[in-house]
């Protein structure tokens, strides 16, 4: 199947995204790390991949940010789709808005509260299973991160998901292989992710999450009638488009000055590596 726009048009809205992610890394920061490494898999399934027109249309796809923290590429995508006006972005931690480091139901497009990992895969099945119940058609996608796979609740989504046959529901694992400010494998290994969610009963593929062509082959070919879940674990890495952040520990949170804001920015264009000042980056 091919593309309703093309590559290039991805990876164009791709790169505002993480302009806007940058943007918001100051005045209070926000998860920065963590929202750069899941931008691309925004861009593709909110431009290329789900059916929403109108958020308040019952047939509409489900997308559902289980890992909350990355609500700076959602607010992103929101605003290069045109449903979310870019100036409230400067609103971001302020008692104005209702914009801050995570999802809230009062901004137009997000389905559901997150933040509390491991909480949405539960609502994400709930959610399948109705429209399964109802015969629509609605597919629901719910993006997980790696660490947040250390919830038992994720689990126990994926047996009873199996378990029904909810064939209408697909995982998106961001495997940028980080915790918090610590790499997964250090703290609760994950792997062999696939052959575990396999045995668990989903249908499992493995991709670059960086790759739009990749994840076009996958997406577009999935079955929702075989009676199975789906899980794709999108390889990432944290803090992709900014070389002097990508795949650290400890740049999952930063609350930048103005003028490194200015030399991420040039970073992000190719125009050298911005030589942060450690004293001047706070890390939480």
């Amino acid at each position: 199947m091919s593309f309703k726009t093309s590559s290039q048009a991805l990876t164009d809205m791709a790169f505002k995204v993480r302009q806007h992610i940058i943007n918001l890394s100051t005045d209070g920061g926000c998860f920065i790390g963590a929202s750069l490494s899941c931008a691309d898999l925004l861009v593709y399934l909110y431009e290329e991949y789900l059916d929403i027109v109108d958020f308040d249309d019952p047939n509409r796809d489900y997308l559902l940010l289980s890992k909350g923290h990355d609500v700076p590429a959602l607010y992103g995508v929101f605003v290069e789709k045109g449903w979310l006006d870019k100036d409230r972005l400067k609103n971001h931690l302020k008692s104005n808005d209702d914009i801050y480091w995570h999802p809230n139901r009062k901004i137009p497009g997000v389905e559901f509260h997150s933040g509390s990992l491991g909480h949405l895969p539960s609502v994400s099945l709930g959610l399948a299973y109705d429209i399964k119940a109802s015969k629509g058609n609605n597919r629901v996608v719910c993006i997980l991160g790696d660490g947040e796979c250390n919830e038992g609740s994720v689990w126990e989504t994926f047996l009873v998901a199996s378990a029904k046959k909810i064939d209408n529901l697909v995982f998106v694992i961001d495997r940028n292989h980080f915790q918090a400010n610590m790499a997964t494998e250090d703290l609760i290994p994950l792997e062999p992710m696939q052959d575990k969610f396999s045995a668990f009963g989903l249908e499992t593929y493995r991709i670059d999450g960086h790759d739009f062509e990749a994840l076009h082959k996958v997406f577009s070919s999935l079955d929702y009638t075989n009676g199975k879940p789906k899980c794709i674990i999108a390889d990432t890495v944290r803090g992709k488009g900014l070389p002097s952040i990508e795949a650290r520990a400890d740049r999952w949170f930063c609350n930048f000055k103005p003028e490194e804001i200015e030399s991420l920015h040039l970073e992000l264009q190719g125009k050298g590596k911005t030589n942060l000042i450690s004293e001047t980056l706070t890390v939480r």
